[in-house]
């Protein structure tokens, strides 16, 4: 499946990308130097807390989340989907603080979660080897880093499915069952990127199919998400649009609808076809237009909960929405793109404040409050999540690059 296909105009693509970013940055960039001053403060105050969560750690464990009604602490093995997301949030840190006991501790755990680049069992090894290792390589490159993230990838492509045209997310005992989430759009960077590093291909194309293929069906009239979809493995229908973590199968998951802002930004950024940002721009409509989307931006967990306006809101979903919005205003002209990082520097605000922002030695060491894991399970509701820490300092991170 894999024959190595060169794509030198794929590389000249990438140079005239990153001309055309820098370019709108220098037209859209908003700089605050009192967002700046916050956006510092949030990263000396992470590394004191990412030093906290440190040193609660048990051997060989990875933060999951933390309980502040009985100050427990829950922890996951390698395999857990979220297990990428601490040694990247340390190295984002490391970046803004150069404090090395956070780049240590990041090596050391990197070390624990390299034998996932073989797990061929989830999707989800963007989030764990993409978030990690592509951050620990960008940051100090190794050979070893770029075999773990070609061996992830190499992973990830044997859930992809040629006839459903998509990578299959959930496993089923329903033979016939082919299940993909929304969240899926957020593990092709790391197949574009592999493309990029070795100029085959086949990780590209694996990529765009998933993402023309979940364009084509996820999507309802008024952009929202579905969370899930049951493909037919035989013939490639669907056969169901359901939820798993949303209010209902026709709700809109706040999460779900951040991931597939983030994802068709991204996947934008790759190709430069105009279908993923006009996507991305109809994703952001509808948050931004949607009338349950609270004046402070922070969205409920589920933009059609039925709890509103006494429903719980999502840290974390409003930090991954941060940074899609920062990164899509590069890409957008006018207004829409002042509204974009408009609404993204509100986000970080908010985000930052006493509401959301755990005080230095809380919250179990975590950054951000008040996260939505599963609530129709009822498992992580209310709590600190670690992808809303780690997309809430790249959202920092990519105000503050914005500025210089």
């Amino acid at each position: 499946m894999r024959s190595p296909v060169i794509v030198p105009a794929l590389l000249s693509m990438v140079i005239t990308i990153s001309v055309a970013c820098q370019a709108q940055k220098r037209a859209t960039a908003v700089k605050s130097d009192a967002l700046l001053q916050t956006i510092a403060t949030n990263f000396e105050d992470g590394a004191k807390q990412y030093k906290v969560l440190k040193a609660s750690l048990p051997p060989g464990r990875f933060p999951k989340t933390y309980y502040p009604q009985t100050g427990k602490s829950e922890t996951s093995g390698s395999g857990w989907w979220c297990s990428g997301f601490y040694p990247g949030t340390l190295l984002y840190l490391y970046e803004e603080t150069r404090d090395t006991a956070l780049y240590n501790e990041a090596d050391r755990i990197l070390g624990i979660l390299q034998k996932e680049q073989y797990n061929t069992t989830t999707h989800d090894l963007g989030f764990m080897m993409f978030c990690s290792f592509g951050n620990a390589n960008r940051i100090k490159p190794k050979e070893e880093y770029k075999a773990i993230l070609l061996n992830s990838a190499k992973s990830l492509c044997t859930r992809f499915n040629e006839r459903t045209g998509c990578i299959r997310s959930w496993d089923s005992k329903d033979p016939s069952d082919f299940l993909v989430i929304i969240d899926n759009m957020m593990n092709l960077e790391l197949l574009f990127e592999t493309t990029k590093a070795t100029g085959d291909s086949s990780y590209y194309k694996i990529a765009v199919t998933h993402a023309n293929t979940t364009l084509k069906n996820h999507f309802r009239p008024d952009n929202s998400s579905y969370h899930v979809l049951n493909y037919d493995v035989n013939t490639g229908a669907v056969k169901q649009k359901k939820t798993a973590q949303g209010a209902a199968d026709a709700s809109a998951w706040a999460r779900g609808q951040a991931w597939g802002l983030y994802g068709y930004t991204v996947c934008y950024r790759y190709t430069k076809d105009a279908s993923y940002l006009q996507q991305a721009q109809k994703i952001a409509k509808y948050i931004l237009s949607h009338p349950n989307l609270p004046a402070d931006k922070i969205p409920y967990w589920d933009f059609n909960a039925p709890e509103i306006p006494n429903a719980l809101r999502d840290a974390s979903a409003a930090a991954i929405m941060a940074s899609a919005f920062i990164e899509l205003s590069q890409y957008t002209k006018g207004a829409a793109a002042r509204e974009y990082l408009q609404v993204a520097t509100t986000l970080i605000k908010n985000l930052s404040g006493a509401d959301y922002k755990a005080a230095a030695g809380t919250n179990g060491g975590f950054i951000l409050q008040h996260g939505v894991g599963h609530k129709p399970a009822g498992t992580e509701v209310d709590v600190p999540l670690t992808y809303g820490d780690y997309y809430f300092i790249e959202a920092c991170k990519r105000y503050k690059e914005l500025s210089k």
